[in-house]
């Protein structure tokens, strides 16, 4: 056996003759991980004695990390001093900076308070090296011009961003609404509560504050009012999808400001007004139609759609569109799964009813559709739909998700489906309301045990609101948690009297309905079928339910009629709903009657006189004291009935 060891191979020898601009970069790299300046500001010096040629990238690691330190009062002086440094030496060695580099030396120009430096050298960027500022560039100088006061360099900025397409957000919207409110421009200030409501969904803590300042300051209660006219306020709420009106400032007077909670229909606990669900406006109503229209036209045979378009112009009355294939195929992947019309027709009928006997219009595929007529078992119902004109079928090689949304966007009325609306294809829309319009008009449902039930849109949208009289209820959230919200609802003090009287009535009338009911020891029936039992009758966000009316009994009533029913039914003429009390359900379910009990039974008096009759009402009603009871009373009587009924038809 050869044990001649073998040798192992030498390890190859690892590079050491790093070069001098590679020793410096890796040395700085660590300093900028370890965020240790007075290292970094060291090697900067080395490489400058050692005349290192240093890269854009050198350059940009030295202007991050001194731009990091601006706001440390330790350190904050010589970062700003060796940042400058920096950039001016980058200068001098002709190297063009990028948008990090101005960035950072926006930054610490910001940081000495010299706003104008900082600007100028954003729009120089643009200028002479044709770079796109970022928002990120532009916040150090709008912010220090805000902190500073100087409100019109503050609009100057803002005015540049939009020229760029930079989009402001909260923060920048908040400072910009606080200069204003600081400096006295009220008119600023409704623009930045506009901004803000199209801009975010529920502002945070600190933006919250910046508008209660505002509005408790004396300055907000000297800005010029815009002439109050009801039908102008009204059509520009309505144009605008509901939830604002854009006009201007509207009341006079002291604001009041608090903090309160919504109830589940959006009624406020402060002021009592109750919010809206918000619509996307007519403009982006229309754009978004068109966007629609423009994809659509690109997949699909041009003259398909533009025939279905012709149509729906023709038959615009619908308020809801059904995705059929969806609901049809919801659930249904299993072996004997198929499409299933039970389904959809549940949802097509409760749809139906809810929307004031109006069929909604269910869009359903060509080739689904001849399936469905083709089965004897469908084709009847799938006839009735055709024949009452609520059926469209899409033509064949079509994507039917084109025509359901463009028939709900372009009629303004629900979408029952449960489509997420995630596909590429909605994605090529690009619309930043189109989550808006989703919670807004998508009705979505389930099937439990064969239920249906459908979850409608919310009845208010959380997003910050104008009312008509000019109120404001803005949503603040509260550690990054929409369902903990908070609300600051601010109003006119003419209105909180206005308000404050009507909830006093109201809550008075209720307590009275209260105490009225207990003095009579009455309760409610209780109800089945719709919620709410008036409307106004109004659309969108113009709507009203309420539940005003109830039917109420004293426990004697119930306890003989215990099995009475209460049904809120549709509408019919009145703006109240029918409603229908039922006490006919017998106390012994009708397949136990006999034949002769359903005709009625009449105690003959000459029974009296027979002591079997008596010996048989005795034995039922022997020991049992139903005075207090009244439901044991009825059954004693139906028992004694029976046991009568038996004897008479044995002995007759």
């Amino acid at each position: 056996m050869d044990t001649t060891k073998i040798p192992p191979k030498p390890n190859k020898k690892r590079k050491t003759n790093q070069n001098s601009e590679t020793t410096f970069l890796i040395n700085l790299q660590s300093c900028t991980k370890s965020k240790d300046l007075q290292t970094a500001i060291s090697l900067f010096e080395s490489a400058l004695s050692q005349n290192l040629r240093l890269s854009l990238h050198h350059f940009n690691a030295l202007l991050y990390l001194c731009s990091n330190f601006a706001t440390d009062p330790s350190a904050k002086d010589s970062a700003i001093d060796y940042g400058f440094r920096v950039f001016n030496h980058m200068l001098s060695n002709k190297a063009v900076p990028n948008e990090a580099s101005v960035t950072s030396i926006v930054r610490l120009a910001s940081a000495k308070k010299d706003g104008d430096y900082a600007f100028e050298l954003i729009k120089k960027m643009n200028k002479d090296y044709n770079l796109v500022p970022r928002l990120r560039t532009y916040d150090p100088a709008l912010l220090c011009f805000c902190e500073n006061l100087e409100a019109e360099k503050a609009y100057e900025v803002e005015q540049h961003m939009g020229s760029m397409g930079v989009r402001l957000e909260e923060q920048e919207i908040a400072a910009l609404l606080k200069v204003s409110s600081e400096t006295g421009r009220g008119e600023r200030v409704y623009e930045y509560l506009q901004k803000l409501r199209n801009s975010v969904r529920c502002v945070s803590e600190e933006t919250a504050k910046a508008i209660e300042d505002w509005f408790r300051g004396e300055k907000a209660t000297e800005v010029k009012v815009v002439s109050f006219d009801e039908g102008l306020v009204k059509e520009a709420v309505l144009k605008n999808g509901g939830g604002w009106h854009g006009l201007g400032w509207i009341g006079d007077g002291k604001w009041v400001s608090n903090r309160g909670s919504l109830d589940v229909n959006g009624k406020c606990s402060c002021c009592g007004h109750r919010l809206v669900s918000v619509d996307i406006d007519d403009a982006e109503t229309e754009k978004f139609a068109q966007s629609i229209v423009g994809l659509a036209m690109e997949r699909e045979v041009k003259a398909n759609f533009s025939e279905f378009q012709d149509w729906l112009e023709q038959h615009a009355d619908y308020e809801a569109i059904v995705d059929g294939a969806n609901i049809g195929l919801y659930q249904q992947n299993f072996s004997e799964g198929g499409f299933s019309i039970p389904q959809l027709d549940a949802v097509v009928k409760e749809l139906y009813t809810r929307n004031g006997n109006k069929w909604p219009l269910i869009i359903l595929h060509n080739k689904r559709l001849r399936s469905l007529l083709d089965n004897p078992s469908h084709r009847k119902l799938v006839q009735e739909w055709m024949d009452k004109g609520v059926l469209y079928m899409t033509p064949h090689g079509s994507n039917d998700d084109w025509y359901w949304l463009y028939a709900a966007v372009k009629l303004r009325c629900l979408l029952a489906t449960n489509d997420e609306m995630r596909d590429h294809i909605f994605e090529l829309l690009g619309t930043n309301f189109f989550q808006k319009w989703k919670e807004r008009h998508q009705v979505r449902y389930t099937f439990v045990k064969g239920n249906l039930k459908l979850q409608l849109p919310p009845p208010y949208s959380s997003v910050i609101q104008e009312s008509e009289k000019g109120s404001w209820h803005v949503p603040i959230l509260i550690n990054n948690d929409e369902s903990s919200q908070t609300w600051l609802c601010i109003t006119r003090s003419s209105v909180v009297e206005s308000c404050d009287k009507a909830l006093a009535l109201e809550n008075t009338e209720t307590s009275e309905n209260g105490h009225a009911l207990d003095d009579c020891n009455l309760q409610d029936l209780g109800f089945t079928g719709l919620e709410f039992t008036w409307s106004n009758k109004m659309k969108g966000s113009e709507m009203i339910q309420e539940r005003l009316d109830q039917c109420v009994s004293d426990y004697q009533w119930k306890n003989i009629f215990f099995g009475a029913k209460v049904s809120h039914l549709e509408f019919w003429k009145s703006d109240h709903h029918l409603i229908l009390l039922d006490s006919s359900p017998a106390l012994v379910p009708r397949h136990q009657q006999s034949k002769r009990s359903r005709r009625g039974f009449h105690f003959e008096e000459c029974w009296a006189d027979i002591d079997t009759c008596y010996s048989i009402v005795q034995r039922v009603w022997e020991g049992e004291d139903t005075s207090q009871n009244m439901h044991s009373l009825v059954s004693n009587i139906q028992m004694c009935t029976d046991k009568l009924s038996g004897w008479y038809t044995q002995n007759r």
